[in-house]
C-alpha cells in the first residue's frame, strides 16, 4: 500500500511538472502574443512565480518518493538472496529527470531572476530576451519529460 502510495504522489507530481509546460509553452504563451509587451512580461512572471514554487514541491516529491521506491526494491531483492541491478528504463528514467532537474535550476534561479529584474525595471526587451530563453530550456525540459514518460512506457527495444 505503502508502495502505491508513494508511486501515485510520484506520478502526480510528474504530471503537474509536464502538465504545465504544456500549458505554459502551447496554450498561454501563443495568446500573450496579443497583449503589450508590459502585459505580457508582468503576467508571464506572476504565471511563472507560481508554476515554479509547484515545480519546485513536485521535484521534492518525485525526488522523495524516486528515491524510496527503488531503495525499496533493491532492499527487497537484496533480503530475497539476490544482487539487485537497476532496470535500464530506471536508470534512463532517474537520469534524464536529475537532468530535468538541474535544466530547471537554471531556469528557475538564473533566467527567472533576469524576468524579474526586468520586470521591476520595466525593461520590456529585457523581458522578453529573459522570456524567449526561458522557453527555449522549458521547452527542452518538455522533451525530456515526454521522452522519460515514453521510456518508462514503452521500455527500451533490445
Amino acid at each position: 500500500m505503502l508502495y502505491a502510495t508513494l508511486k501515485t504522489l510520484h506520478l502526480l507530481a510528474i504530471i503537474v511538472w509536464i502538465g504545465g509546460m504544456v500549458f505554459a509553452h502551447f496554450f498561454l504563451r501563443p495568446v500573450l502574443g496579443n497583449f503589450e509587451p508590459a502585459v505580457r512580461v508582468h503576467l508571464m512572471h506572476a504565471v511563472l512565480g507560481r508554476f515554479f514554487s509547484a515545480v519546485l514541491s513536485a521535484i521534492a516529491i518525485t525526488l522523495v518518493t524516486g528515491v524510496w521506491m527503488i531503495g525499496n526494491v533493491a532492499k527487497q531483492v537484496v533480503q530475497a538472496g539476490s544482487r539487485f541491478s537497476m532496470p535500464l528504463e530506471w536508470t534512463v528514467m532517474a537520469a534524464l529527470g536529475i537532468l530535468m532537474m538541474l535544466i530547471f535550476g537554471h531556469i528557475r534561479f538564473m533566467l527567472y531572476k533576469r524576468l524579474s529584474r526586468a520586470a521591476q525595471a520595466a525593461d520590456w526587451p529585457a523581458g522578453a530576451a529573459a522570456l524567449g530563453k526561458i522557453r527555449f530550456w522549458v521547452l527542452l525540459n518538455l522533451g525530456l519529460g515526454v521522452l522519460i514518460v515514453l521510456v518508462t512506457l514503452l521500455g527500451i527495444p533490445r
